[in-house]
């Protein structure tokens, strides 16, 4: 069974281009950390700059990253609209979630057909 097969239900933009994109996003410690913090609440970019010990310059290149990934998304502050909020959108996890369960199951099957073909003889 080929693993490109197996995944074949997925549509390729998720499987290339978005997935390629979260994956990217979540290659970086500091992003991941945001990740985490934006898991337990929504913050501002200085809460989370502050709590990752970023500057401001480089954790708006951060959340840009994110943004663009589709994992995090910004909306303005009630009370002042120069403070932007940040918050986790759940879909690219859905997806990536996804894709893992059948990379999972891939190799849930072919350790099971090993295990066969090695009891069988």
């Amino acid at each position: 069974m080929d693993l490109r097969h197996s995944l074949g239900a997925r549509s390729a933009v998720t499987t290339s281009t978005e997935l390629d994109g979260i994956l990217t996003a979540l290659a970086d410690p500091h992003r991941r950390r945001v990740v985490d913090l934006l898991a337990e609440r929504p913050e501002s970019a200085g809460a989370l700059a502050a709590s990752v010990g970023l500057t401001p310059p480089a954790m708006s290149r951060h959340l840009r990253v994110l943004r663009r990934s589709g994992l995090v998304q910004g909306y303005s502050h009630a009370d002042d609209a120069r403070v932007r909020i940040y918050s986790l959108r759940p879909e690219p996890f859905v997806d990536l979630n996804d894709w893992l369960d059948d990379v999972r199951q891939f190799w849930t099957d072919q350790l099971g057909a090993f295990k066969d073909h090695v009891e069988s003889r």
